[in-house]
């Protein structure tokens, strides 16, 4: 299920992408707040006067790609073509700025009018409480820029008992992409997708019990395997071992003296 999809499960699908990652970590969330209803994306342009927020993030890349035309911005559209850009992310991650799409959609540095005019209609799109996010999250020491280019960095793990696979499935909540206890967003226009979710959390949970569970079966199973085998070698390599003197010394028993 995409509640319980890994960043392992992702890097094991070749998809190292930081940008990528975010994109799919907010698209789970927008599913989540819409029950999961496919019907609840929006792909076209529709009847959108006073457009909330919650319907941005419905927006699939190509109603995002239809937004840039509408603001004079149709040379640039293109761009953001499989790029992974959609509502979501421009609504709901504080790291996905109007620098970040400034960047996807290769606009120069130097065209500061250009860039100007872009920031004015984002931040109008995403409204006030998306923009205060993004800016705090601007202001953190730890803040870069995110690219295209920029790349997960997979995670060491340590071998430990099989007894705390779990334990740390749980504990360690950004394993996830996106993680069950994700920031909900404050915008009104969202509290109803967000009651239903939070009403399902309780559900979630016991589920992610079971198959916490089903995991540390599947471990202790493969643990179990693995001594089996590491005890068969063992077995081999005694008996090759052993059997070299007993064969000389039958060999000596049966062999006459002259």
């Amino acid at each position: 299920m995409l509640h319980y999809m890994t960043v392992e499960d992702l890097l094991s699908l070749k998809v190292g992408s930081v940008l990528h990652h975010l994109s799919i970590k907010r698209a789970i969330q927008v599913l989540r707040l819409n029950s999961y209803e496919p019907s609840c994306l929006r792909r076209r342009p529709s009847d959108e006067n006073n457009i909330t927020p919650a319907e941005i993030s419905q927006w699939t890349n190509h109603r995002v790609m239809e937004w840039l035309r509408s603001v004079d911005l149709a040379e640039y559209a293109p761009n953001l073509r499989g790029s992974g850009v959609h509502g979501g992310l421009m609504v709901l991650e504080p790291r996905f700025n109007v620098e970040a799409l400034a960047l996807l959609l290769n606009i120069p540095p130097n065209k500061t009018l250009l860039r100007r005019h872009l920031a004015t209609h984002f931040h109008l799109l995403i409204g006030s409480e998306a923009q205060r996010l993004k800016q705090d999250c601007l202001e953190n020491p730890d803040y870069t820029v995110l690219t295209a280019t920029a790349k997960v960095k997979p995670r060491r793990l340590s071998f430990g008992g099989f007894g705390t696979l779990r334990k740390k499935r749980q504990d360690d909540g950004e394993e996830y992409v996106c993680p069950l206890n994700v920031e909900m967003p404050k915008n009104s226009s969202f509290q109803r997708g967000a009651r239903i979710y939070e009403g399902n959390l309780d559900h979630l949970e016991q589920m992610e019990d079971s198959e916490g569970t089903v995991r540390q079966i599947g471990a202790f199973s493969e643990g179990i395997n693995n001594l089996t085998s590491m005890l068969k070698d063992d077995e081999f390599f005694q008996e090759i071992s052993v059997c070299p003197p007993d064969i000389d010394a039958a060999q000596r028993h049966d062999t006459p003296h002259i």
